[in-house]
């Protein structure tokens, strides 16, 4: 196979994954206007969004997180929205992360900051990290609403909620992308909502 046809499989390959997304709209939409109310009702009654992740997803927070406090698009002119990206603080990760262990990071930001009727929402490819199944579950115990954007099977987190959101896909990129594509969708949604 030569360097190109390689790049063009990479490329069919990323395409394909476009089309997974369109034949699971309407398997994913219901869920995401789902999220979206819940959102609304938090921060319409007073609370806030706490967001967590590692890797990818901790940029996918910070970046979630940035559009509800900024705005989406500059077509709708808003307040900002109370959220906050628990990967942003790197003072916190890591005395946290050196006092009391890299799994407590989130959990111990949820202690100090989560109050009944916030919610946390965790995005993870796996559904696996022990850090974000932490903080679910310190979550959990203060009566803060619990979401989640997963991959693959949904791991261990998807099967301690409800009703998580999973894309159910192997690759993690693949999972990002779609998980890009659903903030996306929530942000215009909640200012929707909101703010109409």
């Amino acid at each position: 196979m030569t360097q190109e046809q390689k790049i063009l499989e990479i490329i069919r390959q990323a395409e394909q994954s476009n089309l997974i997304r369109m034949a699971m709209i309407g398997d994913f939409g219901p869920r995401i206007l789902e999220i979206a109310n819940q959102m609304s009702a938090v921060i319409g009654a007073g609370g806030k969004l706490l967001i967590a992740g590692n890797g990818g997803s901790a940029s996918m927070a910070c970046h979630f997180a940035a559009e509800m406090v900024v705005r989406l698009t500059s077509d709708r002119n808003r307040q900002a929205l109370p959220a906050i990206a628990l990967t942003a603080d790197t003072s916190v990760l890591t005395a946290c992360g050196n006092d009391y262990g890299f799994d407590s990071i989130f959990a111990r930001q949820v202690e100090a900051l989560g109050n009944k009727g916030d919610m946390l929402l965790v995005m993870s490819t796996s559904g696996n990290s022990e850090n974000l199944v932490r903080a679910v579950n310190t979550a959990l115990e203060r009566n803060v609403i619990v979401s989640a954007l997963l991959g693959a099977d949904g791991g261990k987190i998807g099967k301690m909620l409800e009703r998580p959101f999973i894309v159910p896909h192997p690759s993690t990129q693949r999972i990002q992308e779609e998980h890009l594509f659903v903030i996306h969708t929530i942000v215009d949604l909640v200012e929707r909502d909101l703010f109409a």
